[in-house]
């Protein structure tokens, strides 16, 4: 009997216990997570505009596991003993034959003050948190951005920063208190959103300017305070910090034993195993994988990675090499609550186009997405 065990039961982890029963495994699964749910963070850009609830988000898995005969450990990873083939977690070991680590990273909380600032896409909280502020406010200074890991330029999540500004800016016009509101854009890269292409940045801060909002660019970074942001290029006022840091790795990784890239996360192959392990894969965030400098980490990267490793287990179970690579690609709607502009780029093409409807497809792809988690398929 061969066990399968998945950490993470977020994008990845999902995906990889979906392909595991496609491909025809029959044999144990077992998923680790703290709870056997799937929250889905792309969705928390409209929190500020009421659009979407904690219940909204937060899909209980409960019966996605009990349709697919998987078995949860609701538990913390703590550890890894490869040698072993045992996982460590704050609720007891885990022996495992395969393993797929698709648990996620973490935002790197070193920034002075970061206290301070309300870390967007880090759950529930606080962008709940940010919301109830702001809707408090009846006039102030507002600041969103965002910043990478200097170890690993990739490990980055802009997207989202964008469209919370851009909603925010749309709802402010809708209320009618835009003008009791300045808004501004801060990050320490120059032109920020490089990998979504040169002409999407053009596009994104042409936008800003149209809007009224000001930037503060290509400078690093030295504190959030509660009432400023401060960086080498000098401050500027903010009532209310919305912020995304750079990522790295998970917190257990340098307990692994495994091999780790510069900036602290699973180095990885092309087939997404972990580097000189046959039996052990990564998926989505935790890793650090092969590609050009603008790939992306995002769901749907975490998605196909996922169903890479699923495909090469499988193949290293049958007694056949491990061929199987993922495709990188870019697909994204930045959307500002009352339209969205689609932003495509794999290693042949780069495109963008703005629509009122694909704020409307982004909204339908969410309910497609979660219809396999729901219990309805």
């Amino acid at each position: 009997m061969t066990h399968v065990v998945i950490i993470g039961s977020g994008f990845g982890g999902c995906t990889a216990v979906r392909t595991l029963r496609k491909q025809g495994f029959r044999d144990t699964i077992t998923v680790v997570s703290p709870k056997p749910e799937l929250f889905y963070y792309p969705s928390l850009i409209w929190v500020p505009s009421g659009q979407r609830t904690e219940d909204d988000l937060r899909i209980d898995l409960g019966r996605f596991f009990a349709r697919h005969g998987v078995g949860h450990r609701a538990a913390a990873v703590t550890g890894l003993d490869a040698s072993s083939k045992t996982l460590r977690t704050d609720a007891g070991e885990l022996d495992y034959d395969y393993l797929i680590i698709a648990g996620g990273g973490r935002y790197l909380r070193k920034l002075a003050g970061i206290e301070n600032a309300h870390i967007a896409c880090a759950g529930w909280g606080p962008t709940k948190s940010w919301t109830d502020r702001f809707n408090a406010m009846q006039g102030g200074s507002l600041a969103f951005g965002f910043s990478g890991n200097p170890k690993e330029p990739p490990a980055m999540r802009g997207g989202p920063v964008f469209e919370f500004l851009f909603g925010v800016e749309t709802l402010l016009r809708k209320q009618q208190r835009r003008d009791d509101f300045e808004l501004t854009f801060f990050s320490p890269a120059p032109r920020p959103g490089a990998r979504l292409g040169e002409k999407a940045v053009d596009r994104l801060l042409g936008e800003m300017d149209r809007r009224g909002i000001r930037t503060h660019l290509g400078h690093r970074m030295k504190a959030i305070e509660a009432d400023r942001v401060i960086s080498e290029g000098g401050e500027f006022a903010s009532d209310l910090t919305l912020f995304i840091p750079g990522m790295t790795g998970p917190s257990w990784a340098a307990e692994s034993g495994l091999s780790l890239s510069e900036g602290g996360f699973f180095k990885a192959d092309a087939q997404c195993r972990v580097e000189g392990e046959d039996r052990i894969y990564v998926a989505g965030d935790a890793g650090s994988f092969p590609g050009p400098e603008w790939k992306p980490k995002q769901a749907h990267m975490a998605d196909l990675q996922a169903a890479t490793s699923v495909k090469n287990l499988m193949a290293n179970l049958a007694g056949r090499p491990q061929t199987h690579t993922f495709r990188t690609e870019l697909i994204c709607i930045i959307d500002s609550l009352d339209s969205g502009t689609l932003v495509f780029r794999n290693e042949r093409r780069n495109f963008q186009f703005r629509a009122t409807p694909l704020h409307w497809g982004k909204s339908m792809f969410e309910k497609r997405y979660l219809k396999p988690y729901r219990g309805a398929a």
